[in-house]
């Protein structure tokens, strides 16, 4: 008799995913944190009439064979090559999904998210697809146990306001810039698209950029997420090279922390494996790994 196969239901309603998906979510927040929040940030758009991206942007559920989520990915990042994001799953999930995905008439040319699934979900679109999978960026997921403060620095901190939205714009941009030269790599997936005037505005207007400034000359910026289901993720964390080196980051980082945590929401932030710097400082302001994911590129 033969077994009964994984089912991947997929949709580009994020009010549909939710509904199946929220209890998943919900077990594990920190874990499935970036789903949970782009996808409550997509529905949001929806409430507010927003027309759909031209980019590909989809969620997907897959359910095992006793009809149970084993797993969820979304399709929504809006630059090239649109990569999945996964979150774990069992292989045989992963299998389906990349599968599903391939007879969508859909190519994969990355995916990003938890291991191992995402190097199963890469391996299938690979052979699908007769092409390879390489492992483009390692990235680690903290979350803040008990806040270290770090020593204090000249300055102070302050939201953002739309009188910003250039140098947060520029900064964005340099952001990812820098990530991928400190790390050592010279090529990886654009992001300039998501960069967009439009979005740093809303991220400003919802008071989610926050400026370190020393005599009132902005040196340093911490973005953060909105929370979802308790959990908020900060991001990005950018001091342009000339200010560097005098505790900017340690202080702006911890002062948004505790802001976060005094809301009563859970904190956790990314960083990349390569960059030693960003991952000790960090560590020391109290922030301790969770899991491991990958950023894999399919060509």
């Amino acid at each position: 008799m033969n077994a009964v196969p994984h089912e991947v239901v997929i949709t580009d309603d994020p009010a549909h995913f939710l509904a199946l998906a929220d209890g998943h979510l919900a077990a594990d927040p920190v874990l499935t944190t970036v789903v949970s929040t782009v996808t409550h940030r997509a529905l949001a758009q929806v409430e507010r009439g927003l027309p759909a991206p031209a980019h590909p942007r989809w969620w997907a559920v897959v359910h095992d064979p006793a009809g149970e989520v084993a797993g969820v990915a979304m399709r929504t990042a809006p630059f090239a090559p649109y990569p999945l994001f996964v979150l774990p799953m069992p292989d045989a999930a992963a299998v389906a999904l990349a599968r599903e995905v391939h007879a969508r008439g859909e190519e994969i040319g990355g995916v990003n998210g938890a291991l191992p699934a995402t190097q199963v979900v890469a391996g299938e679109a690979a052979r699908l697809q007769g092409g390879t999978a390489s492992v483009w960026e390692h990235t680690r997921l903290f979350e803040l146990g008990e806040l270290v403060e770090p020593e204090p620095v000249d300055g102070r901190m302050r939201r953002a306001g739309a009188d910003d939205t250039g140098l947060c714009l520029e900064w964005f941009e340099a952001f990812a810039a820098d990530a991928a030269e400190q790390a050592g790599r010279t090529e990886g997936e654009g992001h300039e698209e998501y960069f967009t005037r439009e979005d740093m505005l809303e991220r400003i207007e919802g008071g989610r950029i926050c400026l370190w400034e020393v005599a009132g000359e902005p040196v340093h910026l911490t973005g953060f997420n909105p929370p979802s289901f308790g959990v908020a993720r900060l991001g990005p964390v950018y001091t342009p090279r000339e200010h560097r080196g005098r505790g900017y980051a340690s202080a702006a980082v911890a002062a948004v922390s505790q802001r976060l945590r005094d809301g009563g929401v859970r904190v956790c932030l990314f960083t990349d494996q390569a960059n030693p710097t960003s991952n000790r400082i960090y560590q020391a302001l109290g922030y301790r790994p969770v899991v491991d994911m990958a950023n894999l590129v399919v060509a």
